[in-house]
Formats: C-alpha cells, structure tokens, sequence
C-alpha cells in the first residue's frame, strides 16, 4: 500500500470515481459482448455528451460560487435557434451567425449576472425566471419548427480530425499525433513537478514513483489513441472531443492557477470573510454567471452542428445533467470545493452509464432511475466521510494547489 501511495500521492480511495468509470466500462463491455469498448462507440460517447461536459465546466465554477443555474439548457437551446435563424433567414455567413450566437449568450449571462450580482436576487430564482422565458422564446421564435443549420457546423458537432500522411502504423495520423503530444505534455509535467519540489526541499526525492506515473498514464493514453485512431475510415478524435479538451485546459488554468479562480473558491468558501479580505464579491458572481451562458450557447453551438438542425426542444434537460456531473465529481453543495477535472470523470460516469444501459437494452425511464440513484449514492458518499472526520474523498480527486479551498484563507486569495 505504502508504493501505491507513493505512485498516487494517497490511497486509491481519493480515486474512487476513476475506478468506478473504469469499473462500469469494464462491466458494460463484458454485458454487452464487447460493444462497449470500440472505436465507434468511444468516438459517439465522446462527440454526443461533449455539450453536456462544456456544459458542466460552467456550471461547476456557478456551484463552486454556491449558486446554481437552472437556464443553461433554455439558453443553449435559444442560442442554437437564434444561430440557425439568422443563418437562414438573414443570410448571415455560418462564422457571423456562431459569433452573434455567443454575443447573445454573453448578453444573458450579463442579464442575469445583473440580477445576482447587483440586486441580490438568489441565482436560484433568476435562472429559474430564465429557464421559463428563453424555454419559451425558442418555442415563439422557431415556431415550433427545426430550423436547419449551416452544413459547415457539421465539423463542430460531428466532425473528426483529418487524417495526413502515410499510415505506417494503421491510425489516423492526426489522432496519433494527439495522443503523443498529451503523453509529452503530462510527462513534462510530472518532471516540472519534482523538480519544483526538490527545489522547495532542498532534497531530491525518489523518482521511480514519478517514472512509474508517467509509465502508467502514458499505456491509458496510448490505449485510448489506439482506440480513436484505429476506428473505421474516415474517423479518428471528434473535433467536438478537442474543443473540450482545449477547454479544460483553459478552464483548468483559470481555477487553479489565475486570481479569478482563487476568488471563485474564496467567495464559496466564506463570502463574507472573501469581502473583508479585499474579493470583489459582485464581480466575481457577475462573471461567473456571465461566463456560464457564453458556455450554454456554445454547447448549443455543437449540439446543433451535431443534429445539423435547431428544434424547439433543444436543450430541454441538459442543466439536470451538467448539475450531476458536478456533484458526482465531487463538488460540495455548500460552494467552495471542486475542480474541473474531476467534473470530467464525473460527467464522463454517466456518459458510460447512459451508453452502457443503452447498449444493454435498458429503457429511458429505467436509465433515468439508475442515474438518478448513482447520484444520490455517490453524493451520500462524500458526504458520509465528510461527518465522519475524514477529508472528502470524491472532492479529494485532483486536488487544488492549495488544498481544500473551503478550509483555506480567504486572504491567501490572491486578492
């Protein structure tokens, strides 16, 4: 146990909701015949839930705050509609449509950012108002009709990377590329990390750990490189796929590493001591919610790029999903704890759930009482270590810089 911790930093219950997404993957596979792991089955679950996890990204940061936003699906779906409508009808160019489309997301999250931020309404209460009025201004705008969308969002919905080169070893080239760059980029990392350490120390620690983490990460990535490249011709990564990658990077790095982020953490941890020390609390609440609707209109953006058609009951649902991410990666309802990249494992949990029970046969109604008990298991979960004296266990899965944020100093918020 005592090398496990070393390799992983803690025991392997601070990874418990990376093995249960394995686990599940593993038990699916099995169940099903094998259907589970394949190329076209990993590129549909990549490409057909990457709105839900952009979705998610903005959504962790409002609950982080101790918000919530119930409008993020109606703004999607008003987003996307308002895009396909002005590509039609106004003969705007595809790019100019997309723009006006995220103009018109950061103009909602503006609005309703005004409502928390400056007058003090609970975002409970405001994003509930605007579920309501953009779920039935899609209705009154489309007509209740699918309007078509341009053919080029096709690439940002459904597309995948191209393929180039000779294929000397049977993937698509782009997709191998990728793969290799994320091996570089993590390896870089964990050297960068024990140099900075031994630096901070003063002594140089065992590096067979840091060598056994890069070895172990490097075969999963290599194996999921293999898996999206291998697929059949024409396919590789979903474009979609790398849009959510780039923004959980961006969004990683803003968290973690930006004073924003510090704020974030510091108003949900304690807003009143955060003001004291100097965070602009408004600011902060304002673009939060801001950056939350410029994300709900591009998940609207690549949900109808994907169904190459804008309906009157697009997004109809996505906040419940993008809220149990969040939660199932840990986050704490209270505010102030939770990181992206555990919203990623989480959200990918019941995007192999759904595809799973699918698979299996299993119908709507049953998956939606499987999901909704996963939910509440692993929040009760969390929440049971947490009373019995122990740190979050689900909420300890890439752990800040700093530590729990909750049990930080609000003064050390970079303000």
């Amino acid at each position: 146990m005592k090398y496990i911790q070393k390799v992983f930093g803690g025991g392997l219950r601070q990874y418990s909701m990376i093995i249960a997404l394995v686990a599940l993957t593993i038990i699916f596979n099995i169940t099903s015949g094998g259907r589970m792991i394949t190329s076209s089955n990993f590129q549909n679950l990549i490409s057909g839930n990457a709105y839900v996890l952009v979705l998610a990204i903005g959504m962790l940061m409002v609950i982080v705050i101790g918000q919530i936003d119930l409008s993020v699906g109606s703004v999607a779906g008003f987003s996307g509609m308002v895009m396909a409508l002005t590509a039609r009808d106004l003969g705007l160019p595809w790019w100019a449509a997309v723009l006006l489309s995220l103009a018109i997301g950061a103009a909602i999250g503006a609005w309703q950012g005004f409502w928390l931020a400056k007058l003090g309404i609970p975002g409970f209460i405001t994003t509930l108002g605007g579920m309501m009025i953009f779920r039935g201004a899609v209705i009154w705008i489309s007509k209740s009709i699918s309007v078509p969308a341009p053919p080029q969002l096709k690439l940002f919905g459904a597309g995948y990377l191209p393929d180039w080169g000779p294929t000397f070893t049977g993937m698509n080239n782009s997709t191998l590329l990728l793969g290799i760059i994320a091996i570089v980029a993590f390896a870089f990392s964990q050297l960068r990390k024990y140099n900075r350490e031994a630096q901070q120390t003063g002594k140089t620690g065992d590096f067979w750990p840091v060598a056994v983490r890069i070895a172990l990460v490097g075969v999963v990535i290599g194996y999921l490189t293999w898996i999206f490249g291998t697929g059949r011709p024409g396919t590789s990564f979903p474009v979609p796929g790398v849009i959510l990658v780039v923004l959980v990077i961006i969004y990683h790095t803003i968290t973690q590493r930006t004073r924003f982020g510090r704020h974030i953490y510091a108003v949900g941890g304690n807003k009143s001591a955060a003001a004291l020390s100097g965070v602009n609390v408004q600011r902060t609440y304002f673009l939060t919610m801001l950056n939350m609707s410029m994300l709900a209109a591009l998940a609207g953006i690549m949900f109808v790029g994907r169904s190459t058609a804008a309906g009157p009951s697009d997004g109809t649902g996505w906040e419940l999903d993008a809220i149990a991410s969040v939660f199932i990666g840990g986050a704490a309802v209270s505010g102030g704890v939770g990181t992206v990249l555990a919203t990623m494992v989480g959200g990918l949990v019941m995007a192999v759930l759904n595809s799973g029970l699918m698979l299996m046969g299993v119908g709507a109604d049953r998956t939606q009482v499987i999901k909704g008990l996963v939910l509440l298991a692993a929040v009760a979960f969390d929440v049971f270590n947490k009373q019995q004296g122990r740190p979050s266990i689900i909420g300890r899965l890439f752990p800040t810089k700093e530590g729990n944020p909750k049990e930080g100093n609000p003064a050390d918020s970079g303000s």
